[in-house]
Formats: C-alpha cells, sequence, structure tokens
C-alpha cells in the first residue's frame, strides 16, 4: 500500500476515533451541569445535541427529510473524499492526503452520530457576552481545518504544472 495512503488512513482513523471518544467523555461529563466555564466570557464547555446541520440548519425540518439529507450528504461526503484519495494517491501531496483524511474523519465521526444517536454530540461553545459561536465538536473542526487547508494548499502553495 502507498505510503501517503497509510498516512491517510491513519490520520482518518485517529480523528474517527479521537471524535468519539471525545463526544462519549462530554455525555458522561456534561449531562448532569448546564456548563463548564473553561475561560470565563470566552469558552465554555456545553453538551448540545444538533439534530441539524451546521450552525443548525434543517433543524427544524420534518425527521425524515433531514436524517435523509443529513445522513446522505455525510455519507456521500466521506465515500468521495476516502475514493478520490485512494484513486489519486500517487498524484496527491502529502498535505492534501492530510487535509482529505481530515474532512473524511470528521465526516465519519459525525456520520455516527446522526445514523446511531439521530443527532451530533457539540460541546464546545465560544461566546463573547451574549454572542455564541455555534456549538461544535472535534469533527467539526476536522472538518473546518481539512477544508481550508485543502483551498489555500491548493491556491498558494500546489506546483502548478
Amino acid at each position: 500500500m502507498n505510503r501517503k495512503f497509510k498516512i491517510f488512513l491513519a490520520v482518518f482513523i485517529f480523528i474517527v476515533v479521537f471524535d468519539l471518544l471525545t463526544k462519549e467523555i462530554a455525555v458522561r461529563f456534561l449531562s448532569h451541569v448546564e456548563k463548564v466555564s473553561v475561560i470565563p466570557g470566552l469558552f465554555d464547555l456545553t453538551l448540545v445535541w444538533n439534530r441539524g446541520a451546521a450552525f443548525g440548519i434543517l433543524s427544524e425540518a420534518p425527521e425524515i427529510i433531514r436524517k435523509l439529507v443529513l445522513i446522505g450528504a455525510s455519507s456521500v461526503a466521506a465515500v468521495i473524499t476516502i475514493i478520490y484519495s485512494y484513486t489519486k494517491r500517487f498524484s496527491l501531496s502529502y498535505w492534501e492526503m492530510l487535509f482529505l483524511a481530515l474532512i473524511a474523519g470528521g465526516a465519519v465521526g459525525n456520520l455516527y452520530d446522526r445514523i446511531f444517536l439521530g443527532a451530533v454530540r457539540d460541546f464546545f461553545d465560544f461566546y463573547i457576552k451574549n454572542y455564541h459561536w455555534p456549538a461544535f465538536n472535534i469533527a467539526d473542526t476536522s472538518i473546518s481545518i481539512g477544508i481550508a487547508g485543502f483551498i489555500i494548499y491548493e491556491l498558494f502553495f500546489k506546483k502548478k504544472s
């Protein structure tokens, strides 16, 4: 197996396991408290069961529509990212493989929650006064870093042929 794809798989598996582990810890420790203030006025740990997509999109849609769209989108994102990484493993850089692994791992982490729990477990809560960024988790962070990193790499660092 190609060394770059081995790295992809290692990062992918690490993100899925780390995401699910932190979500389980969050549920166990935050289910009984409203929040844990980490940095007062800026950052709390708060358990939020997100039935929608990013920023609560589709959270008010009928359950069957919400599940079909969100499970479908997460599945497609994960499968396409994994297949693309495998088929392009000889031509993609280590950075591209890393960023794609972050995206795929995050997608699978949230997909697990959607399929088996019916909602994604979010727990990072950043805010300033009454202005809150929507709660998120390791999978969301991984997807965001993966997408941003991939775009930045493609635009500014990839050697043009």
